[in-house]
């Protein structure tokens, strides 16, 4: 499993925006958690510095084009870009340095999904260069209801549910699949378990999951009903965006999780990879241990009282 960080774009910014509250209306502006001093490339260098690759790129409306295309060429080929792509101009982002375009909107029209417009993007990028984003919420809040895509700023309802067998037929087209739970994104209220669970379960390709993540649990939990198949995308909660969730504790987790089995770690030919994630894991332990120390400290200290 996997941790991919993101840069997200609203007027040409890098912010962290409560994703449900982001719409057209220019009186209704959206729920800002953080707004960033530093550019989108600066962003992208530090991804590009601490080897983050797979992340994303978003562009939240109009705006955006030349900080997206910034953040692409301060790390090329280590971020996918997402936000109005389209078979036109997906090649410019390509050969701008993108690892993968993300497609929505394009390929769901009127509430369906269009498959002759999925082809056709197929045909311009081909199956490795695409990720469709399959962004979700539920219709009502009964626990076992279904998730259906949402589009247009994550504000009209598809017809397309997510289930293995949609999943399976959209896995011909693209590579990966990107799935914000959009009524926790931005919230910090915690990951919905039922639909990580689903995507462990049921997707055949890689699936980055992203939405309402606040902890390092999270992290575990996601690993755990991910299956190890869904990495996980952190947004508002890191201290780089005004949280708490420190960046050098989850990327020492990223590398510390890179490798399920540690033959598989031990197997791996590039020995500097090999090196950061074993250091990785033993600064997590020592971490541990010093957290078990401080609490044991404490409560000694309050029975004394």
């Amino acid at each position: 499993m996997k941790f991919r960080p993101c840069i997200d774009l609203h007027e040409g910014c890098v912010k962290q925006i409560v994703g449900g509250t982001l719409t057209d209306d220019p009186d209704a502006p959206p729920t800002t958690n953080f707004s960033s001093d530093r550019s989108s490339d600066e962003f992208a260098e530090l991804y590009r510095d601490c080897g983050l690759y797979g992340g994303h790129v978003i562009m939240l409306g109009k705006g955006n084009d030349q900080a997206a295309l910034a953040a692409l060429a301060a790390f090329k080929g280590g971020m996918q870009v997402g936000g109005g792509i389209t078979p036109s101009n997906a090649l410019k982002y390509l050969e701008a340095g993108a690892s993968q375009v993300i497609v929505t909107s394009y390929v769901f029209r009127e509430g369906k999904i269009d498959f002759e417009r999925l082809e056709e993007l197929f045909k311009v990028v081909g199956r490795d260069k695409l990720v469709l984003d399959l962004s979700c919420r539920k219709r009502s809040a009964g626990p076992n209801d279904a998730y259906y895509v949402v589009t247009d700023r994550w504000q009209k309802f598809t017809d397309f549910e997510i289930t293995e067998e949609n999943l399976v037929k959209l896995a011909k087209y693209c590579c990966e699949f990107l799935v914000h739970g959009v009524d926790v994104e931005g919230t910090r209220v915690g990951v919905m378990g039922d639909l990580v669970e689903k995507l462990g379960r049921w997707s055949p390709i890689p699936v980055t999951y992203a939405g309402g993540a606040r902890s390092m649990e999270d992290f575990d939990l996601v690993k755990l009903l991910g299956r190890g198949k869904v990495d996980l995308t952190v947004g508002s909660a890191l201290d780089i965006f005004g949280g708490d969730l420190k960046w050098q504790t989850v990327v020492k987790w990223h590398y510390a999780n890179l490798f399920e089995a540690d033959h598989d770690l031990f197997n791996v030919a590039d020995k500097e990879l090999r090196a950061r994630c074993l250091a990785a894991r033993a600064s997590l332990e020592a971490d541990k241990a010093a957290a078990s120390c401080a609490l044991a400290f404490k409560a000694t200290l309050e029975h004394q009282e």
